[in-house]
């Protein structure tokens, strides 16, 4: 108890005494014992009281020794058995374990790691990725306090996550490397990352990027093949050295036939290579046929149907047809997309089946556009007052969002022959292009996309397209910034896809059992996304019995079910909402590929690093002796001696409370009983 407490104990005593001398005896000529018998009991209230406030507490030091944490991390992953047995690093630890002078000056964890770490006294190799950075940042969050020391049994090989070289742990954590495996730098080249697209699109061509990686001193020479379902569509040489250890090839193949396309790159080995698992590499794409065909509907010739048709055309997945007003319901059934060409009152029948269809549609009006039926024909804009034939000048909106406009401009175009009256737009709707007379930018659309209902609606208020087309080629030497605008304006009305209710995502090949996972996503009726949904997933093996019907598991915004326990192979899956008549199907193919056995040697070079970046040393599996004899004689990492303090109170305040209740009642039961009150 400090000397503050004490002065302060003294002064309640003090305080106390007073206001009772004041109360009882000052002025007081009364005299007995009864007197004196108040006045006690009236002190102890009030002292009672006072010490209460100043609560009076003393403190008790405890001694103890707090030993360093010695952190025994094991790489618990499949490259190890290839670097060692199970019973060599067993061996390793308890003999750590078993030292005692280890024992007296430290504190002894031991964890395992792979994917994730764990606690574990066990040493088992069945990990199938090797993730270094994540295990060092979870023990660097775990062990904050005291000083700490990381012996990392591994081969230093990492397959996921970040760059375990550059981890900088706590200034109190130090990491000891001990290198397990062959370090013996061994010749070899391999197939690195593949990048290609999911789907392509039947008779274009899609590109293929893979890169080529090399290991080694002298000069390595080796062909590249690659194969599609089998058949070789490509091949090539590279060169490489121990300054070019890498190449990237960049190869464009056609998609000459509808399905998934399994893609396989592999090079040839080297002489004395040692590892030839890496030496291929599988991936896969899915080809699709949606081949768009557009109908031109007009009753005129003019030099805007001819640029629009070589404009669509151009991309050889839209064709298009030249069509009459009168053309039968089942000719204009066969089109992706309609566009009506300054229509007139021949095209009432036309107007009747978009109304009926829902057909998505692409009107363009001129000079000889029948205004009065179009305003009565459809809803979806009206044109009013004089219509005056005008010439008007494209002005670019630059804010439009719904689909890519490229690199198209309308800077210099020459004008379009327009109407110059009120045009009333019915709908919701996003300009693409609006209108300038005479230098004069006007609040009205040239070129207008209508965005209401499931239908998809344009309107060009105006003829001689084709003058655009022609000033991109003038100032390009090429049609392609026209053509790709057009063609982007047909990608978006010719797609009638709604979203849909159950959505899926996942891969067509994955490389292992461990990335295996696929995810769906269930909205309701009003696209809603639906976090209790009962859905389900079968799963069934394309080349052997296998079948299994699994809950998918909520995880946030989406559902997603884990295959890591599943075998190589193929396989095809429904996915089922239960109470709901949605199912959607797919299929998928799981690689028999280790990227534990895409590397033999271990990398004691980058383990180095590491250990110099956090005050450590690298050390080697039969060395271990060293290792112990440096963590028994460092002077960092010695036990230190702390206190603690015990802060107590001097008294129990439910003593003191008791007391006051006790003294306050004794002084009104003996005032009530001699009539004081």
């Amino acid at each position: 108890m400090d000397l503050r407490t004490v002065l302060l104990i003294v002064l309640a005593v003090t305080a106390a005494l007073t206001i009772v001398f004041f109360q009882y005896f000052y002025k007081n000529s009364r005299k007995g014992s009864l007197k004196i018998i108040l006045a006690a009991l009236r002190f102890v209230t009030l002292f009672c009281g006072l010490l209460l406030l100043i609560n009076p507490k003393f403190v008790s030091k405890d001694y103890f020794v707090e030993k360093a944490n010695l952190i025994l991390l094991v790489d618990n992953s499949t490259s190890m058995e290839d670097a060692s047995t199970t019973s060599e690093i067993s061996q390793a630890i308890a003999q750590i374990k078993a030292d005692d002078d280890l024992s007296e000056r430290f504190t002894i964890h031991q964890y395992g790691f792979g994917n994730t770490i764990t606690v574990t006294d066990s040493v088992n190799f069945n990990q199938g990725n090797t993730d270094v950075s994540n295990a060092l940042s979870t023990l660097n969050d775990v062990f904050v306090n005291g000083n700490n020391a990381i012996v990392l049994f591994s081969d230093g090989n990492q397959t996921l996550g970040r760059d375990y070289e550059y981890i900088n742990l706590n200034k109190n954590s130090t990491i000891y490397p001990v290198v397990v495996g062959d370090t013996t730098q061994y010749e070899d080249i391999s197939v690195g990352l593949i990048n290609v697209n999911k789907y392509a699109f039947l008779r274009n061509s899609f590109p293929i990027e893979t890169s080529i990686r090399y290991q080694g001193s002298q000069p390595a020479s080796s062909t590249v093949t690659i194969s599609i379902n089998g058949n070789r569509v490509h091949q090539e040489r590279v060169n490489l050295n121990s300054a070019k250890n890498s190449q990237t090839l960049n190869t464009v193949v056609e998609a000459q036939s509808v399905g998934i396309k399994t893609i396989k790159i592999a090079v040839g080995a080297l002489e004395n290579e040692r590892n030839t698992v890496n030496n291929s590499k599988e991936t896969a794409i899915e080809v699709i046929d949606e081949k768009t065909n557009v109908a031109i509907v007009s009753d005129m010739l003019h030099p805007d149907i001819g640029s629009l048709k070589k404009s669509i055309e151009s991309n050889e997945q839209r064709s298009v047809a030249l069509l009459k007003p009168n053309a039968s319901q089942s000719v204009l059934e066969e089109s992706d997309l309609i566009i009506l060409y300054q229509p007139n009152r021949n095209f009432r029948s036309v107007y009747e089946f978009l109304k009926n269809s829902g057909s998505n549609y692409f009107t363009i009006t001129g000079s000889k556009t029948d205004w009065n039926f179009l305003n009565r024909v459809q809803e979806s804009f009206t044109v009013s007052g004089s219509r005056q034939p005008e010439e008007i000048l494209p002005v670019l909106n630059n804010a439009f969002g719904l689909f890519g406009l490229g690199e198209f401009s309308v800077d210099g175009f020459p004008p379009l022959n327009g109407t110059l009256g009120d045009i009333q737009l019915n709908k919701d709707n996003e300009t693409v292009i609006f209108q300038q007379l005479q230098g004069v930018n006007l609040d009205k659309p040239l070129f207008a996309i209508l965005t209401e209902s499931n239908q998809k609606e344009a309107v060009l208020f105006g003829e001689n397209l084709w003058r655009w087309r022609a000033q991109v080629y003038r100032n390009d030497q090429s049609f392609q910034k026209f053509d790709e605008f057009i063609g982007n304006l047909m990608v978006y009305l010719g797609s009638n896809r709604q979203r849909n209710r159950l959505e899926l995502d996942y891969e067509l090949v994955f490389d292992n059992a461990n990335m295996a996972k696929i995810r769906a996503s269930y909205f309701d009726e009003s696209y809603q996304f639906d976090a209790n949904a009962d859905i389900s997933i079968k799963v069934e093996g394309v080349d052997n019995d296998f079948s299994r019907i699994s809950p998918m598991l909520l995880k946030g915004s989406f559902y997603e079910v884990d295959l890591s326990d599943l075998d190589a192979g193929e396989y095809n899956f429904t996915v089922t909402v239960q109470d709901e008549n949605l199912k959607r199907s797919g299929a998928f193919r799981i690689l028999d590929f280790n990227p534990e056995k895409q590397l033999v040697s271990a990398n004691y070079k980058k383990l180095g690093r590491l250990a110099a970046n956090n005050k450590g040393q690298l050390y080697f599996l039969d060395k271990l002796e060293d290792l112990q004899s440096d963590l028994t004689s460092s002077n960092e990492l010695l036990p230190v001696q702390k206190s603690r303090d015990n802060v107590v109170s001097l008294i129990d305040f439910r003593i003191l409370l008791g007391l006051m209740i006790l003294s306050l009642a004794a002084e009104w039961f003996i005032r009530k009983y001699n009539g004081l009150i």
